[in-house]
């Protein structure tokens, strides 16, 4: 893990000033552009520039000759994108390159003076938001408890159900996790239409559990060395390897064991590993083993060593939307990025959030008007997160552990905008499993990266940020998949605003411990930072359905019987309404294993019963007693207008009112200083 620094603000205004003068002249300094830097690590020998209109052949020689710099475009353009490129002056960006007697710093200052230049930006250079630890494994594969599919490690995939078993660690809590367990059981898989862009290191398309769900680019032969599609890039078939120029790669490693990590690997398996294929894992939006899982999109910005820099971050970001990509999963950022001012962000821009925007603004799916990028927030255990996740419009993620709680390096506060589970070591003897588990490439060497544990094989835990991030990447790509499969639309801001809502609660269990505390002397970490400072919440797939469904949902406790208000659903007046039925699906009685609950004082105050007594209604309240933690639907129904139905002999009547509803459950106990879900 890298130390912890100072962000601090990088949203520069540079003069330039001249000691040179003639006697009795005074020299004004010139204006400059806006310098933008978002990150500390950077390209000594180039620096990005925005034009306030596009250069020709003629301009372009005349300023490299005037200013001693050789000026590319970034971006290729695209058959009919030019329009869309425009909107969001891709074509006026221009990387600059600078002989090795001219530093970057010297270069953005004398290029912000010219006539013309818009922005000018230090090439930053991004890392893997993780802590460079792979651990290989399982050993040995073992049967879920109720599983979904036959996938064998499945049940070490604690951040896709967590029961709290001790196994895990021994602070587990029952539901932290993604909850998508009876999503995959009652309404959605993935759809193979629903693209998910990996912008990470190259991830390994031949993966056997991953080689049925890669997305392939069909105009393109493989290994021919001819751009067959006429797209600019050569061998791009299952994506494009945007440090060396072709195709996509996740085996260079050098003889000391470092470069590629399977990093890329990883984060693809998370968010679409084939599901119920006898084989490795499950992914979130991986399918049914009938080759109908979201696809994954390699593009590739890290390779061995090398990678990274601007110009390949925002070419990878730009390929993902002409290719047809509807998601971009980035798990990266700028390390210990500087925190620029939002509102000179807004105003003034970079050519990450151009390339961003131009992402978002493509439309690749049926069932919104756009595209859905998301970020990791970062793993400096700073408090707000970290660019390009930090930008204000962009959803950035942060990550918790199998105890419901943050993780002892995520970032967090501003700019992070959701959580998920990012896996977390030092929680029982065996550090790796409270870590996340996924798919790897066997080709690694035997031992990993900083010294970790790595056996060469298919899958292995990792932890971090990154691992959150493709959580919330494969969420969305189920959501996304399930809108298209109830012939449902959207904008993409309700989108996002139904993907930030689809949360539970994490504040009050953060909020009932002082500290949490490690194995292996690591110590403790104090909890009141990250109070209200871990976004909306955590990610809870079948939130997210609902919404999509349009359906409200109730949340009950583990545990207990309870009654549950139901002004949410009837309004003010459920309490006097006059209700006529209850109805629990088997499914629903299963999955939250509901116990049998009798009503009492029934000749004072009427109840209806749940025909298999799963549940009742009564004084305007549902009643239910949740054994396990799930997820499912029951139907209430009730007068409205009057004590009866009306349309008969009797006295006028009111109408029905029918509303089926969402219901979940959540260990909300925080006694035992365990906290609590609500």
């Amino acid at each position: 893990m890298k130390p912890c620094k100072l962000f601090y603000v990088a949203a520069v205004s540079l003069s330039l000033f001249s000691c040179a003068q003639k006697e009795g002249m005074e020299l004004n300094p010139p204006t400059l552009a806006p310098i933008v830097r978002l990150g500390e690590e950077v390209l000594p020998n180039a620096v990005m520039v925005k034009m306030s209109t596009p250069l020709d052949a003629t301009q372009l020689q005349a300023l490299e000759k005037e200013q001693g710099v050789t000026l590319q475009k970034v971006f290729t353009s695209t058959p009919g994108k030019e329009e869309l490129e425009r909107q969001f002056g891709l074509d006026r960006w221009y990387e600059a390159l600078l002989p090795e007697t001219k530093g970057a710093d010297d270069a953005v200052r004398q290029l912000a003076a010219l006539p013309g230049v818009e922005l000018v930006e230090y090439e930053s250079v991004a890392q893997k938001d993780w802590d460079g630890t792979v651990y290989s494994g399982p050993d040995s594969a073992t049967k879920a408890e109720n599983p979904s599919f036959n996938d064998p490690y499945l049940s070490y995939q604690w951040h896709y159900k967590n029961t709290g078993k001790a196994s895990v660690s021994k602070t587990a809590k029952a539901g932290a996790d993604v909850n998508v367990s009876d999503v995959w059981a009652n309404l959605c898989t993935g759809d193979p239409d629903i693209i998910v862009a990996v912008v990470d290191e190259g991830v390994k398309y031949s993966h056997p559990d991953l080689a049925d769900n890669m997305w392939t680019n069909t105009g393109e032969i493989p290994g021919n060395g001819i751009d067959d599609d006429n797209n600019g890039y050569i061998d791009d078939v299952h994506g494009f390897n945007f440090v060396t120029k072709g195709p996509v790669s996740w085996d260079v490693v050098d003889s000391s064991g470092e470069g590629d990590s399977g990093h890329g690997t990883h984060c693809a398996g998370t968010i679409a590993a084939v599901n119920n294929n006898g084989k490795g894992v499950a992914g979130i939006a991986g399918g049914s083993g009938n080759k109908d899982g979201c696809r994954i999109m390699s593009c590739q910005i890290f390779s061995g060593k090398g990678g990274g820099s601007v110009k390949i971050v925002t070419n990878a970001i730009k390929y993902a939307a002409d290719m047809g990509a509807s998601i971009i999963s980035c798990s990266f950022g700028y390390s210990v990025a500087f925190s620029s001012d939002d509102n000179y962000i807004k105003q003034q821009g970079s050519a990450e959030i151009d390339a961003i925007h131009y992402f978002e603004a493509s439309c690749n799916n049926p069932v919104l008007d756009g595209n859905i990028a998301i970020f990791a927030a970062g793993n400096e255990n700073h408090n707000y997160a970290h660019y390009p996740g930090a930008f204000y419009d962009i959803i950035s993620v942060s990550a918790f552990g199998p105890d419901g709680l943050p993780t002892y390096y995520t970032n967090y506060g501003p700019g992070c905008n959701i959580s998920a589970p990012g896996g977390e070591a030092y929680h029982r003897v065996n550090l790796w499993d409270s870590m996340v588990l996924s798919t790897l490439p066997s080709e690694l060497p035997e031992l990993g990266i900083d010294g970790a544990y790595n056996k060469g094989l298919d899958y292995g835990y990792m932890q971090g940020t990154s691992m959150a991030c493709p959580h919330v990447s494969g969420v969305v790509a189920l959501g996304m998949s399930y809108a298209k499969k109830l012939g449902k639309h959207f904008t993409r801001d309700e989108f996002k605003r139904m993907i930030l809502a689809s949360v539970n609660d994490i504040d009050q269990r953060i909020g009932s411990i002082s500290e949490k505390t490690y194995a292996y002397g690591r110590g403790a970490l104090a909890m009141a930072p990250y109070y209200h400072q871990m976004g909306t919440g955590a990610i809870d797939a079948w939130r997210l359905m609902m919404h999509i469904e349009g359906l409200p949902t109730l949340t009950s406790t583990l545990g207990k019987q309870q009654w549950i208000d139901l002004t949410s659903i009837f309004g003010t007046a459920s309490t006097s309404l006059t209700y006529l039925s209850v109805e629990v699906p088997a499914a629903t009685a299963s999955s939250l294993g509901l116990e049998k609950i009798t009503p009492t004082n029934t000749e004072k105050y009427p109840a209806v019963v749940d025909g298999n007594g799963y549940a009742y209604v009564q004084f305007g309240r549902l009643y239910i007693h949740p054994t396990k933690i799930g997820s499912g639907t029951l139907t209430i129904s009730a007068v409205g207008g009057g004590d009866h139905v009306g349309g008969g002999s009797n006295p006028p009547g009111g109408m029905t009112l029918t509303q089926t509803v969402s219901l979940i459950a959540r260990d909300t106990d925080g006694g035992n200083g365990t906290g609590g879900w609500l």
